[in-house]
């Protein structure tokens, strides 16, 4: 069975960290392109971070830039997302996706975040980020 499974999240006060992991289960993510996706209530989802699980690649959302990390582990087959500084704006359900490319490189990371791309969704996990 070819899953995605968040874990992570939580309640935090205004400036604490949190880290959400994102393990892949039944496929290699080598050949795929990793995202974290948010969606506050009343709100599209967007992307947060992106990477290529091969190249590098990244890319962030203006507003959590300087504040969120995105790393991988490929012997885990796990995706991190690492939150600093956290802010009430920050509140959402985090989703991890995976894109399949047979060449993952920037415009595949760029198209991912920005439009928010998947094969495969994991179920979310809310990050609740109050006084």
């Amino acid at each position: 069975q070819l899953q995605l499974v968040e874990s992570g999240g939580g309640l935090v006060h205004p400036g604490g960290s949190l880290r959400l992991s994102c393990k892949a289960s039944g496929f290699n993510l080598h050949s795929y392109a990793i995202g974290w996706f948010r969606q506050a209530p009343g709100k599209e989802r967007e992307g947060v971070s992106c990477l290529s699980m091969s190249g590098g690649w990244t890319y962030y959302l203006d507003s959590v830039k300087g504040r969120f990390t995105i790393s991988r582990e490929r012997a885990e087959n796990t995706v991190y997302l690492q939150m600093n500084s956290l802010k009430p704006e920050d509140t959402a359900v985090y989703y991890c996706a995976a894109l399949y490319a047979s060449d993952v490189n920037n415009t595949t990371v760029q198209a991912m975040c920005r439009i928010a791309l998947g094969d495969y969704w994991g179920q979310g996990t809310q990050v609740t980020v109050s006084s």
